[in-house]
């Protein structure tokens, strides 16, 4: 399949997680996907992922290459952004089981449950019904690893998956308020990229 490179350029931070993975999916969606490490590669940037890894390190390594400001003001300014796993946590305005002194990028009115499905030996695989992504093919198959939930959300926050069985049935794992899109799994490792091209096209719509 041939790439495009005139698409939205979304950033992927590249301090931990999947990056060459969501690189790949947003290109497969139609966008230049570009590493961030600096403040300054925000400065060209119609979108942002924020992916998994280990959310208190992500917040220390973005404070200390000064990017964790310069992108909260870039968020809050109207930058759509897609948080995965911890990416989620860090879009999250509130945290339940945060670490003393840890922050956010904030942005999305929901509290989030850090680690909530437990450890990594806890990690599964769960069929989701993603009907208000996509209604013709709703069923998608996504994995968990140390993933958060979504513990309460605001009036203006819109519920895009639930767990559908199991003890953790009817958990909030996707969600989705103005231009901010958060999953509690990894879409970018499953080979499906339904997730990315949504996040694709609100970029483009925020853009016109």
């Amino acid at each position: 399949m041939k790439v495009k490179t005139d698409g939205p350029r979304i950033g992927v931070l590249a301090f931990q997680g999947d990056v060459r993975e969501h690189l790949r999916m947003l290109e497969r969606a139609g966008a230049v996907g570009v590493p961030v490490r600096r403040a300054g590669e925000l400065d060209s940037l119609d979108g942002m992922v924020i992916p998994g890894g280990e959310s208190t390190t992500m917040h220390k390594l973005a404070v200390i290459f000064d990017v964790f400001e310069p992108l909260r003001d870039r968020i809050g300014a109207g930058l759509p952004a897609l948080g995965t796993c911890a990416g989620m946590i860090m879009l999250a305005d509130r945290i339940e089981g945060g670490v003393v002194g840890q922050e956010t990028i904030g942005g999305l009115d929901v509290t989030v449950r850090r680690n909530a499905f437990g450890r990594q030996v806890d990690s599964f695989e769960a069929d989701l019904d993603i009907s208000a992504i996509d209604s013709g093919h709703p069923r998608f198959h996504a994995v968990f690893i140390r993933a958060p939930w979504v513990e309460k959300l605001g009036a203006d926050v819109l519920t895009l998956a639930r767990v559908a069985a199991g003890p953790s049935a009817g958990r909030i794992v996707a969600v989705r308020q103005g231009s901010l899109v958060a999953t509690s799994f990894h879409p970018e490792i499953t080979g499906d990229d339904r997730i990315h091209r949504h996040f694709v096209e609100i970029v483009r719509a925020a853009a016109r």
